[in-house]
């Protein structure tokens, strides 16, 4: 069942996709490595370790995920997560945190939760991504404009409160080379769209900087030394109780990103090749790539859209185009790491900064405002939460605002109706079992619930129960449009079971469905109410009705 998809089309790989295969890899192995650099950059460690995740990660995701085509790796919707363990807990933190994702995601898979990342709304999932956005292109303008700035503040506000102190000492050969960057990686699209801008802009830039001899334009060798060319000795981070349970919310954070990216990612390339991912496979590939990255020093792993993207458009349809791609950023990182390491700083700021817009997903979020006022709480709660506070706390608050709102939407359209005589039933007239149709003796009032019978359902039940004045010899609960049932559902049924039994009143229901039926059972109401008192239909529970009230009389 959790078969990687790479062993199911081996069988079925023929020479003229093979070769299409390591052509994709090959272009999509160049297009990932200005991300991996910029990425781990971003994320408060080195370029190196931006690339071995992309090595790494990349190699096992594609080994043992559950997507043809799905291409991973650092990308930005860690940025913010990983800048601000690493800030607090340090480089070992982040190992630690990042191989807990990892056996998160793997238990994720193993559950088979893959199909329930879906149920996370929309709103949250847009809100959380176009707030990282905004962090993203916050973290590159002293980069782009090479300010002077000792440390830049993490938090937002302060951040921007220290580019704005510092505007003097910008940097004005640096800015010139952000903005011829960001030019490059704009329009060449529309020249070519095989080779990506991102790579025309450093050859151009890294050209300029050493031609014109600009000094003053920071690269990555003046800021983090040279790139190795070698791949680092996996090694175990030092680990204690508590750096673990500090390290828990992050990585679950972490796992829940990773899922929601992948997936996501694996659906988007579904569409464009016509075939069907594996989640749960592909949740398991996630993790044990996210266990193994941090051993050899590298950053959290994920399905990157936009280079998953770039495979499928360039021929990719199987696995090995993903591992040809790892292979290729291995080969450059041993090959021309000298070369790497006089990349202008704001080069790959300008590369961040498109990355950001790309995400920010601009017209989805304003086409959200417009959305019912409930979706738009939410989507601003995450999106203000993730730009001015917490990751961590954004995800969670707009979880539980989302859940909130749901129970609000279950109660608005859960619809209770007192029907005790043929005058007040509302059913439709074609319906052969409406209480119309029917013969209602004095004394019987009958309620008919409508929708899920669940937490909000329950209290407009227990509203509408109360309301009455005169108690009723029978009390029958028609539940024929109640498809499911959960516990306080239960607990209202059996609250008003026992109410009605001590005022003697006599409970029946009728047209109970099967999920319903069987949770009766299984909570002990079913006996409690008595076999002979629950009905499929309402004709059988009128006569059980007219049954009682003669042995009454």
């Amino acid at each position: 069942m959790f078969i990687p998809k790479l062993f199911e089309v081996l069988p079925k790989m023929t020479k003229k996709q093979l070769i299409n295969d390591i052509i994709a890899g090959i272009l999509v192995g160049i297009v990932a490595l200005p991300l991996g650099i910029a990425f781990g950059i971003a994320s408060g460690v080195t370029p190196a370790q931006g690339l071995i995740t992309a090595v790494i990660g990349g190699f096992l995701v594609s080994l043992l995920g559950g997507s043809h085509v799905q291409i991973g790796g650092p990308t930005g919707a860690f940025i913010i997560i990983i800048y601000g363990i690493v800030a607090q807990f340090g480089v070992d933190g982040l190992m630690v945190a990042t191989f807990m994702a990892g056996v998160i995601l793997v238990l994720m898979g193993v559950s088979k939760f893959g199909s329930l990342i879906k149920f996370i709304p929309y709103p949250v999932v847009v809100g959380f991504t176009s707030g990282i956005a905004v962090v993203i292109f916050s973290t590159q303008i002293k980069d782009l404009f090479g300010l002077h700035i000792e440390k830049v503040p993490a938090d937002f506000v302060s951040k921007w409160g220290a580019y704005f102190s510092n505007f003097n000492t910008i940097n004005w050969e640096a800015t010139l080379i952000g903005f011829v960057s960001l030019l490059i990686i704009i329009f060449w699209p529309k020249i070519n769209k095989k080779l990506p801008g991102s790579i025309i802009a450093i050859l151009v830039a890294t050209v300029l900087v050493i031609v014109f001899k600009m000094d003053t334009v920071p690269t990555i060798e003046s800021e983090f030394g040279s790139i190795p060319s070698t791949l680092p000795k996996p090694q175990m981070p030092h680990i204690t109780f508590d750096l673990v349970k500090a390290m828990f919310p992050p990585a679950f954070t972490i796992a829940i990103l990773a899922a929601i990216e992948a997936l996501l990612s694996a659906v988007v390339a579904d569409g464009m090749i016509g075939e069907k991912h594996k989640s749960n496979t592909e949740l398991i590939g996630q993790g044990v790539a996210n266990m193994v990255s941090p051993l050899f020093g590298g950053i959290p792993v994920t399905g990157a859209i936009a280079r998953t993207a770039t495979n499928v458009k360039n021929g990719g349809r199987t696995p090995i185009s993903g591992i040809v791609h790892s292979i290729v950023l291995l080969l450059i990182m041993l090959l021309l790491g000298p070369w790497a390491k006089l990349i202008p700083m704001p080069t790959l700021a300008a590369i961040l900064i498109m990355v950001a817009y790309n995400m920010s997903e601009h017209h989805i979020f304003r086409q959200l405002l417009k959305s019912p006022k409930s979706d738009m709480i939410v989507l601003l709660a995450t999106f203000l939460l993730t730009v001015f506070l917490d990751l961590t706390v954004a995800i969670g608050v707009g979880m539980v605002l989302a859940m909130f709102l749901f129970m609000k939407r279950m109660e608005d359209v859960a619809n209770v109706d007192f029907i005790s005589s043929s005058k007040q039933d509302k059913s439709d007239e074609d319906d052969p079992d409406s209480i119309k149709m029917k013969d209602v003796p004095k004394g019987v009032e009958v309620y008919e619930v409508a929708g899920p019978f669940f937490f909000g359902a329950a209290s407009k039940f227990n509203e509408s129960i109360k309301m009455l004045q005169d108690p009723p010899e029978i009390r029958i609960i028609r539940m024929r449009s109640v498809p499911v049932i959960d516990a306080t559902g239960l607990n209202s049924l059996k609250s008003l079971y026992l109410d009605s039994k001590k005022d003697g009143i006599i409970m029946l229901l009728s047209g109970v469905n099967q999920q319903p039926l069987k949770a009766l059972k299984n909570y002990g109401l079913y006996d409690l109410i008595g076999d002979k008192n629950v009905h499929q239909h309402i004709d059988s529970t009128l006569a059980r009705a007219k049954e009682i009230l003669a042995e009454k009389n």
